[in-house]
């Protein structure tokens, strides 16, 4: 699930990302282009629900792809994402539209 909140001025979009693995998993982060793919930036944190969460401040307007990285390793998409596209390694990138 994704919520999205835009600043009084339309410069930056607070996202909340959650997600609920499909796998048993002890870290998610979510990487993308916000922030340059990379693992450490942006970890979820665990809720008592059993989904994991974070909110991340992005520039607006923008397109953004990304995915969820379950303990390094396997990559899960977002089912309700704003779009999907193919990406350089044969699968699919979830896209987010601010």
């Amino acid at each position: 699930m994704i919520s999205k909140s835009l600043s009084k001025t339309g410069k930056k979009c607070r996202v909340t990302f959650k997600h609920t693995p499909e796998t048993p998993a002890e870290t998610i982060a979510v990487l993308g282009e916000f922030n340059d793919w990379e693992p450490e930036a942006n970890l979820l944190k665990a809720r008592k629900d059993g989904s994991y969460s974070a909110t991340l401040s992005v520039d607006a307007p923008g397109t953004y792809r990304f995915r969820y990285l379950l303990d390094g390793k396997i990559w899960e998409n977002e089912a309700e994402s704003d779009d999907e596209v193919r990406n350089r390694f044969g699968s699919f990138d979830s896209v987010l539209e601010v």
